[in-house]
């Protein structure tokens, strides 16, 4: 797409965590290959990439264990950075996955000790991040699942879920602090079996909450395609219930373990499919990547792989608006009947007459199953869109 300006500016909105540009390229089976990334650094290089935020969970600015006049210190020099840049930070989290405590879970832990541990540590994060001016919390249940399932029943281990995120909105409530909460699903990994999967599992456990209204999802690309999903059927669902609250893109290959790759480099319909739908659906949040640089990249590699996240998206977001322009997809959607499917199948209601009207209604079976959609048609020009021909 000749012409196309794919310069990041921050009225995009694109944001990464201290955990993506930070990730050393450690895997299971073999140590770091880059240096640490000082938040402080990672601050500046974002900004000059033309980034709007960064977000961070507590242990990536403040170490855990760090006395109260360390982390203050760290906070500050932290907080001096976000003002120079003019940077901000939306979203803040907590790591409950990476401590041996957390072994067997944090919020769903069969020990209440350890669950009142998880608590206290989320709590705390809670007013870090508001001190930051995070208006969002994205919960990921890391350790929230089993190997063993005779080891847990999981109608309590919801119960104690939703006790903890209930004791989290009762916390916002009671602080005033402008604040929801995401759940993030994810299907596996690192526990065997995760609770709340997908993001159908995780909004119909938003509906048992004491505070529903304060919670909602944040969906990953990743997370759902590992499972064989599609991720835009997931975003759309989560814009249907009016629950996006924030978003994670990356890619991600099927049936493969959590990649995190740049996002773009694989699945790269889905991914077109999934900007599509935020730009013409007007969403205002975040578009935030979580993802990983190559373990095959140095330093510099890191910046490159942060850049291009944000160019992808500005490409798909340029083919977006050409997909809305373009007089041969017009066409090709009217063929489909695309624009049919805004007219309500019982345009006077469903009252008693307008039912009765419907079983006396009289249709053509044999037309209407005769009717082509030229579906091969319309996904054909979607093709040559992403592959730059039109």
């Amino acid at each position: 797409m000749a012409g196309t300006d794919l310069t990041p500016r921050p009225e995009h909105h694109f944001t990464f965590g201290l955990w993506t540009v930070g990730n050393r390229g450690r895997d299971p089976f073999g140590h770091e290959v880059r240096p640490a990334i000082d938040p402080v650094d990672a601050v500046h290089r974002l900004a000059d990439l033309g980034a709007y935020g960064v977000n961070l969970h507590d242990d990536d600015l403040v170490p855990h264990g760090a006395s109260a006049s360390e982390r203050d210190a760290i906070v500050a020099r932290f907080r001096r950075a976000l003002d120079d840049t003019g940077m901000c930070v939306p979203m803040a989290t907590t790591n409950l996955f990476s401590l041996p405590v957390f072994k067997e879970g944090a919020f769903c832990a069969n020990d209440p000790a350890v669950r009142r541990f998880a608590l206290a540590k989320t709590l705390d994060a809670i007013d870090l991040g508001v001190e930051l001016g995070a208006r969002t919390y994205v919960m990921w249940g890391g350790r929230e699942g089993t190997e063993c399932d005779a080891a847990k029943d999981v109608r309590l281990a919801l119960d104690r879920y939703k006790e903890a995120v209930d004791t989290c909105c009762a916390y916002v409530r009671d602080q005033g602090h402008d604040l929801r909460f995401a759940l993030e699903p994810k299907p596996n990994e690192p526990r065997g079996d995760m609770y709340l999967p997908t993001v159908g599992h995780a909004l119909a456990f938003v509906n048992e909450l004491e505070w529903p209204e304060m919670v909602g999802l944040n969906p990953e690309f990743a997370h759902e395609t590992m499972s064989g999903l599609s991720f835009n059927h997931a975003v759309a669902q989560c814009l249907w219930h009016d629950k996006l609250f924030h978003i994670d893109l990356n890619a991600q290959r099927i049936g493969k373990f959590d990649q995190d790759f740049r996002f773009g480099s694989e699945g790269v319909r889905d991914a077109f499919y999934t900007v599509k739908l935020l730009e013409d659906s007007g969403w205002d949040g975040m578009r935030h990547f979580d993802a990983h640089p190559y373990r095959t990249e140095d330093a510099d590699g890191v910046w490159d792989f942060a850049l291009g996240c944000m160019r992808t998206y500005l490409v798909l977001a340029a083919a977006a608006r050409r997909f809305r322009t373009d007089p041969e997809i017009a066409a090709a959607l009217e063929a489909a009947g695309a624009p049919q499917l805004a007219s309500p199948t019982m345009p006077d209601g469903a009252d008693a007459a307008a039912i009765a009207s419907l079983r006396t209604e009289r249709f053509d079976e044999t037309a209407l199953a005769a009717r082509g959609y030229a579906n091969e048609r319309l996904d054909q020009l979607v093709t040559e869109l992403l592959l730059g021909v039109r």
